[in-house]
């Protein structure tokens, strides 16, 4: 689903309200912007707009129609207000909780008497009493675009009344990495962004590229299905899977003109299934350093809302935010456990569940922007098949224990990343006697045997990494049959990552 621009959303919006579309929710956290871009989108002589401090007010006045603080009365007065009046309602979302004022919009917009005039819910929340879910249409407000991003800096720089002392050393290159830097952020955190870069040196140069990331860091967590990940794992820090690691870099330059204007689409995502602990978490990490591209982590279990259609449009907030990051790379870890039950038709949500997947399975068949999604899953069971068909992902690979040449590689890794790599252990003998183990019960192995040398105040020893894989029972023995049923469903529905 290709994200709208601001003016493709008034456009929309406007063709609603055009075809008699009576009752509008609008999703938004940028109120003020909504508001400005409205009225000079619209340039509608009657606009108005309602809170629960100021009541019913025209557009650009301060003139306060008396007692429409109580939204009952505020709904009253609309049917008096002239024929064409478009009246914005802000932050209503809490006063639907109130079943009066329910029953009172609902006659409203039933009245002939309404005519022409129209009314626009305006909320960061999405909030549909089940008396309106088929009385209004919800339209998500877009977050800034490139070209938007752009003018604000623009404006910014050449109207800052430090301008004079303020140099700017950004190259063309470095000035669209800012910009995209601040893609995903609302106009007034992009604004405070630029203006932090300014404060802080007076210049405008390629560090300031990290201040504004930080901003969007802070942004994407507080979205709360969203958490931006500072991965520093690269492609050495993954033991094996030389097949998964081929086919990431043929695809590695894959979101660049070059490749659009030699055909190619971008890649779509993959989803990795396998064994628990064989590195599924660790390489979606690597891929955001192999690729260079930012990695959000989607936590899909937190958009699910207690409000009717409240899910659905977390969904959308945070499929948004993900488009407007990219490019980026979006994982979702354990997806089986935000969609349990759908594969076997078992849910008690009244639906909510298939219609949030649904909107994601949408996304990923459609979208436009480059986001690579990397879904790992434990469970293959449990995944609807919807998400599994070719054309959503691009693969699916899975991931098994490692063989006798993996398990080295991976023991010298977490030697390595653990300072003890210069001790002379023979870890072709050490990988042969860890058969059947995973990489994380590998690296527990280590770090169990580093426990034993500190504690009696020693180096490593050979010994002690012995010791430490004799006391551990792995998964291939206490999950065998679970295993077995992995890899025999694996056989022709799935690539081998190694």
């Amino acid at each position: 689903m290709p994200r709208k621009t601001t003016n493709q959303f008034f456009g929309h919006c406007k063709l609603l309200l055009d075809s008699s579309y009576q009752l509008i929710y609008v999703v938004t956290w940028e109120e003020q912007r909504f508001l400005e871009r409205f009225q000079e989108y619209f340039k509608a002589p009657n606009i108005y707009h309602w809170s629960c401090v100021s009541g019913l007010q025209p557009w650009g006045k301060d003139k306060i129609k008396k007692s429409t603080v109580n939204p009952i009365d505020a709904l009253d007065t609309i049917i008096n207000l002239p024929m064409d009046s478009i009246v914005v309602f802000k932050d209503f979302h809490k006063t639907l909780e109130d079943h009066s004022v329910v029953r009172k919009l609902k006659e409203v917009i039933a009245s002939p008497i309404l005519g022409e005039r129209k009314i626009i819910i305006l909320s960061p929340v999405l909030y549909i009493p089940v008396e309106l879910e088929k009385s209004l249409t919800v339209l998500d407000f877009p977050l800034p675009s490139f070209q938007e991003l752009n003018e604000l800096l623009y404006q910014l720089v050449t109207s800052y009344p430090y301008n004079q002392r303020t140099k700017v050393t950004l190259t063309s290159k470095e000035k669209e990495l800012l910009i995209d830097a601040a893609r995903g952020l609302t106009y007034q955190e992009a604004r405070k962004a630029f203006k932090k870069c300014f404060h802080d040196d007076a210049t405008l140069s390629a560090k300031d590229i990290e201040t504004v990331l930080e901003q969007k860091r802070q942004a994407v967590r507080k979205s709360g299905f969203l958490e931006y990940f500072h991965a520093k794992e690269e492609e050495t820090s993954v033991g094996g899977v030389n097949q998964l690691k081929i086919w990431l870099n043929e695809r590695g330059n894959a979101f660049t003109q070059e490749a659009t204007d030699f055909g190619l689409p971008d890649p779509k995502g993959i989803l990795l299934m396998g064994v628990q602990g064989c590195g599924k978490s660790l390489i979606a990490k690597a891929i955001s350093n192999m690729w260079k591209m930012p990695l959000l982590r989607f936590d899909m279990g937190k958009v699910f809302g207690s409000f009717i259609g409240s899910s659905e449009s977390n969904m959308r907030k945070a499929i948004e935010t993900a488009e407007a990051v990219a490019p980026c790379i979006l994982w979702v870890d354990e997806i089986e456990k935000a969609v349990s039950g759908m594969a076997k038709g078992i849910t008690n949500d009244g639906g909510t569940s298939a219609r949030v997947f649904s909107t994601f399975l949408t996304w990923l068949q459609e979208k436009q922007d480059p986001v690579f999604v990397v879904a790992t899953a434990n469970q293959i069971d449990q995944l609807p098949p919807e998400l599994i068909r070719k054309g959503r992902l691009d693969e699916i690979f899975f991931v098994d224990l490692p063989n006798e040449l993996e398990r080295k590689e991976v023991l010298e890794i977490h030697l390595q990343k653990r300072k003890q790599n210069e001790v002379g252990f023979d870890t072709a003998v050490l990988a042969a006697k860890l058969d059947g183990y995973s990489g994380a019960e590998i690296e527990q192995v280590v770090i169990a045997a580093m426990y034993k040398a500190f504690f009696e105040k020693r180096t490593l020893q050979e010994k002690d990494l012995v010791e430490a894989i004799e006391e551990t029972y792995p998964l291939s023995t206490t999950m065998e049959e679970e295993i077995q049923a992995l890899r025999k469903w694996s056989i022709y529905r799935a690539r081998k990552a190694s």
